[in-house]
């Protein structure tokens, strides 16, 4: 079984061009998404309207860092202190260039911080070669599933 890739954005169109890019690398993983930091780290406790939800982690978060209800640090935040939670791979996919962002993603352990590239083209390759890393060359912590690309 798949382990889903959980993607946490907000912004309509960002979203819409994430979910081409993750097609286009034609990873069969299930993309969970969750528009605000509320929603992901329902997702991440499987509480409120994920409470019946399959059990078990993602194999990536894809994180925006602006993000309505609870921010992008404040969900990385709160996945790095989870005991259960904390051995995801998180990688923060932001428009922001502040190094303020920067450093303090990775005082509180994001493993990646992606910077959205403006042209289309850019932004599928730098997605692609993000789900491909994680979904498929990255080894998982164990108990964790592979994907393994069909030939």
């Amino acid at each position: 079984m798949l382990k889903p890739i959980l993607l946490v954005e907000d912004n309509p169109h960002d979203l819409e061009l994430t979910l081409i890019a993750l097609e286009k690398s034609q990873l069969a993983n299930e993309v969970v998404i969750a528009r605000d930091g509320a929603e992901a780290l329902d997702y991440l406790m499987c509480r409120a309207g994920h409470a019946a939800r399959q059990v078990g982690n993602p194999t990536v978060v894809l994180l925006d860092l602006k993000l309505p209800k609870v921010d992008g640090l404040e969900v990385l935040k709160e996945i790095r202190s989870t005991p259960q939670l904390k051995s995801i791979p998180v990688v923060m996919l932001t428009s922001s260039k502040e190094e303020q962002d920067l450093l303090r993603s990775y005082e509180l352990g994001v493993n990646a911080y992606v910077v959205k590239p403006v042209d289309f083209e850019q932004f599928v390759r730098a997605i692609a070669d993000l789900g491909i890393f994680w979904a498929v060359l990255n080894e998982p912590p164990p108990g964790s599933y592979r994907y393994v690309k069909p030939h």
